[in-house]
């Protein structure tokens, strides 16, 4: 007998593995985060069946005061990701307060998950302490590995992708899985499996100011950047401090050009550059240039591929996206309701 189409999915799915991963909607997006994240959820898809998310409900956990940006920014995101090479005919690309069910999950795990598991969650304190000008007292700020929680647990992801710095909140989540099936079970089987790591290599570009990339810092170089703009940027990026004059040899493992070089440039101009840069052969503008030259190949298709979607295509591929997530989602909602009884099975 033919197998039905929608067990030929799973079946599929099961064999290739799940993966969940999202991004906060803070608009257009740097080259940090498509070296941290986006570069490696591209290669993802085609070894995994994909999940990836607009955590626009994220958002508000720091900008619950001011999230009038949240909308347009969750385009400028999703055009990015199309636009690095994401394929929504391989992905689930979807907005993640269109998926109600996420709320759901998350105040039922609120009713299980003990006050001390958030609070000891590192980024709880170090995010306070990096956005002391804001107010983040809120249940939502200390909820929001919950909220992360069942984001992941929603689709029974086998892994998620994270640096190193992410691994607690994985941590948090196969804790959170383990408290419900303790408690709930569904015809004696547990319902929500624990999702494995996948550590990714996500190097800490630096911005032209030498620290690491971000937009609170305001240093970084977006995808969307033109080329003079790109140039224009790296003309005023710091370099190796002992570098004072031109005739001065250089580290490149001290500077900041250099680090670009090692993420960007290929093996000849990385040797161009150690050789010339420790025997001042080179000046810090040429070796500028050169990481410039690199960057603008990146950035070149990236920009192709963003300009072929308008506005409206993007907003149809999210559309689709939720709706394919929204039953993967109730698939799940359904056996957590059943399991804590709180609907009766049909």
């Amino acid at each position: 007998m033919a197998q039905p189409e929608n067990e030929k999915t799973e079946n599929t799915a099961a064999a290739k593995g799940r993966v969940l991963s999202g991004m906060r909607p803070t608009g257009r997006l740097h080259l940090g985060n498509y070296v941290g994240a986006l570069q490696n959820w591209v290669g993802l898809q085609n070894q995994y069946e994909c999940f990836f998310f607009v955590a626009d409900w994220h958002a508000l956990t720091t900008d619950y005061a001011d999230p009038s940006a949240v909308k347009t920014n969750s385009i400028e995101v999703a055009t990015d990701w199309l636009a690095a090479g994401l394929d929504p005919e391989r992905s689930v690309l979807f907005v993640q307060s269109h998926v109600p069910q996420h709320a759901e999950l998350h105040l039922l795990f609120s009713m299980i998950t003990p006050l001390g598991w958030l609070e000891r969650v590192p980024s709880y304190k170090e995010q306070q302490v990096q956005l002391a000008e804001k107010s983040l007292g809120t249940y939502g700020f200390l909820g929001y590995p919950l909220l992360q929680a069942a984001d992941i647990l929603m689709y029974l992801a086998d892994f998620v992708p994270v640096g190193q710095d992410q691994v607690a909140h994985v941590e948090l989540t196969r804790e959170v899985a383990r408290r419900f099936n303790q408690f709930y079970k569904l015809d004696g089987r547990e319902v929500l499996p624990e999702p494995q790591v996948l550590l990714t290599p996500s190097p800490q570009l630096p911005g032209t100011d030498g620290r690491k990339m971000s937009k609170s810092y305001g240093n970084t170089i977006l995808l969307t950047d033109p080329e003079p703009e790109v140039r224009q940027k790296l003309k005023t990026m710091v370099t190796d401090p002992a570098r004072i004059r031109r005739t001065d040899p250089g580290d490149p493992d001290k500077c900041p050009v250099g680090d670009l070089h090692k993420v960007f440039s290929t093996p000849e101009t990385l040797a161009n550059v150690y050789e010339g840069c420790r025997t001042a052969g080179i000046g810090c503008i040429q070796c500028k240039g050169w990481a410039a030259d690199a960057l603008v190949q990146v950035l070149a298709p990236i920009q192709e591929r963003r300009s072929r979607f308008s506005d409206a295509q993007v907003k149809e591929i999210l559309e689709d996206g939720t709706n394919r997530a929204r039953t993967r989602a109730e698939q799940t909602m359904v056996e957590v309701r059943a399991a804590m009884h709180l609907t009766s099975k049909d």
